[in-house]
Order: C-alpha cells, then sequence, then structure tokens
C-alpha cells in the first residue's frame, strides 16, 4: 500500500487531491491537521516518511518543502511553479512523446500549470515535427473559470454582494509576463515568448486555451495540420482530437467541467488556423494531471480514480 502526503491539503488543488484520493482504499493518506499543516518538524516527518508527496503549495513554499526531503526513496509531485523548468525535475505532462517513461522512473515530478497545459498540448506536436520553427511569434488566448485563481479569488466571485467589476470576463497578465509563459515555451521548444493573454471569468471551472496560425506563414494546409494532431493523440486516453465539430457553432468553455480529460479542436481554413484546447482547469489543469502523474509513477492504470 503506497503512503500519500499532500503538503498544502488545505488549497483549492490540494483539497482536490484529498478528495480524490481518500475513496482509494489501495492508498495510505497522511493527513496533518490543524496547527500540524505548518509545523515544520511534522511536515518533515511526514515528507520523509511517505512513499510519494504532492505539493500544493506557494513557490517558496514548494521549494523549502523538498529542501526537507531526506530520505532518497521519496517522490515528489509539485503543483507549483516552482520546478516546471528546473534541472533534474520531469515535466509532468505524459501524453508528450516519451514522456510517460520519464515520469514513471523520475523521483522529482513537476505538474504542469493549466494555461501552459492548453498551450503545449496545441504547439508541441507541430513544433515536434517542424511544421513551427522554433523562431516563430505565437499568441494565444485563455479563457478560465475562476476557481483557478485559488481561495481568495473564489471567495471574491462567491460574494452574494458581487463587485460589477468582477460580473464581466477580465483580462490579466498584461504586462506579457505570466509565470507559465517560461514552460510555455521550454516545453515547447520555441525561442520566442508568445503574446499570452488569460482571460478569467465568472464561471467555477473550465477551460480553453486558443491560438492561431497563419496558414502560409507556416507553409502547411489545415488537413495537415489536423493530420499531426489527430496522429499525435490517437492513443491517449485522456486528450482525444476532436476536428472541427461544435455545439451548434460554438463550444463552450465549461463543457466538460468535472472531467479530467481534454479535447483538442482545429478550426478555420488553409489561410486562417485556429488551434483550440478545452478542459477543465481544476482536472486536467490541475489535480487531476497529479493523480494521472501518481498513477504512472506507482505503475497503475493512469486513469485510476479519474473522470473521463
Amino acid at each position: 500500500m503506497a503512503k500519500i502526503f499532500i503538503d498544502g491539503s488545505a488549497g483549492t488543488t490540494g483539497l482536490k487531491i484529498v478528495q480524490r484520493l481518500s475513496a482509494d482504499k489501495s492508498l495510505e493518506l497522511v493527513i496533518l491537521e490543524g496547527d500540524e499543516r505548518k509545523d515544520p518538524e511534522a511536515r518533515k516527518k511526514a515528507l520523509n516518511s511517505c512513499d510519494i508527496a504532492f505539493l500544493c503549495l506557494p513557490d517558496q513554499a514548494a521549494r523549502e518543502s523538498v529542501s526537507l526531503i531526506e530520505n532518497p526513496e521519496v517522490r515528489v509531485i509539485d503543483t507549483s511553479t516552482a520546478h516546471r523548468t528546473e534541472p533534474g525535475w520531469t515535466y509532468g505532462f505524459s501524453e508528450l512523446k516519451w514522456q510517460r517513461d520519464k515520469i514513471f522512473s523520475s523521483k522529482r515530478v513537476a505538474n504542469p500549470g493549466c494555461h501552459a497545459s492548453g498551450f503545449i498540448s496545441l504547439i508541441r506536436p507541430l513544433t515536434g515535427c517542424g511544421i513551427i520553427k522554433p523562431e516563430t511569434f505565437l499568441s494565444a488566448t485563455s479563457i478560465t473559470g475562476y476557481s483557478g485563481g485559488g481561495k481568495k479569488m473564489i471567495a471574491d466571485y462567491e460574494n452574494p454582494e458581487l463587485k460589477d467589476s468582477l460580473a464581466t470576463p477580465r483580462l490579466y497578465g498584461l504586462t506579457q509576463e505570466h509565470k507559465h509563459l517560461k514552460e510555455m515555451v521550454k516545453v515547447t521548444g520555441l525561442t520566442v515568448n508568445p503574446a499570452f493573454l488569460p482571460i478569467v471569468s465568472p464561471f467555477y471551472s473550465g477551460m480553453t486555451v486558443m491560438v492561431p496560425l497563419n496558414g502560409k506563414d507556416i507553409g502547411v494546409t489545415l488537413d495537415e495540420v489536423r493530420d499531426v494532431l489527430r496522429e499525435y493523440y490517437k492513443d491517449c486516453e485522456l486528450i482525444k482530437y476532436m476536428g472541427d465539430r461544435s455545439e451548434e457553432g460554438f463550444l463552450s468553455t465549461g463543457g466538460i467541467s468535472g472531467s479530467d480529460r481534454m479535447e483538442i479542436y482545429v478550426y478555420g481554413n488553409n489561410d486562417r488556423i485556429v488551434l483550440v484546447s478545452r478542459f477543465d482547469n481544476l482536472g486536467k489543469g490541475a489535480s487531476g494531471a497529479a493523480i494521472q502523474n501518481m498513477n504512472i509513477m506507482l505503475g497503475r492504470a493512469e486513469t485510476t480514480g479519474l473522470v473521463i
């Protein structure tokens, strides 16, 4: 029986992981209650006595937790931004080519960011086959539910006296310094940061990431792009290629909220191609991906405990 510790179990992602794993009788959860959650000695003991530790913490606290681990057998899944591009850490997006085996054998796995997951799922297959060159300047727009902002943002949006400014979609990351940009560039192999515009909206969960391409600039047709993405994800259980399907001409950002899968769409024509990734920011964008990584590390079916 694997022993699992969630450091930061009171946060949004940590709570979701605890809720999901509590029903799994093949796992033993190590839970710190009350003041113990912030007690360095209690945390150190828990971190060094488990088989896998989930870090659901702010970046600096996640780094501190790693420094407390002395047991070489402890394996870590960090859901923060702290280690996603750090040497010695495996990027936890198993659907990328050859990544599943790396996750299985790794002691340190960095869970992808939600926005980054959508962007990488669309662009990595195209940079990998040379359709998109490393120096290509791209743009991306991401629409997300407010739950990705953590407890304070959730409380703000769910306040009965909702501020007028929260009643409509809000743009952020306006300085083009969003914390997910670093992993978006590194994992896709780009050498130029994309222009990235995230938008938080007044619904709980769901996410769509959209990347437009100029067919003439990249020198391929709409069908060629579709063929690459269809082939890349054909054997994946949690990422499905959906082609140009829509919901009567629309695509709802919250259309698969509550699930752990991701859907890939390709719209447009040979001149203007639009790539879309749809998923739940709390599922494939956070706790679902973390549990998928745990399953792989433990040698279990990767969909165990997930909602497909």
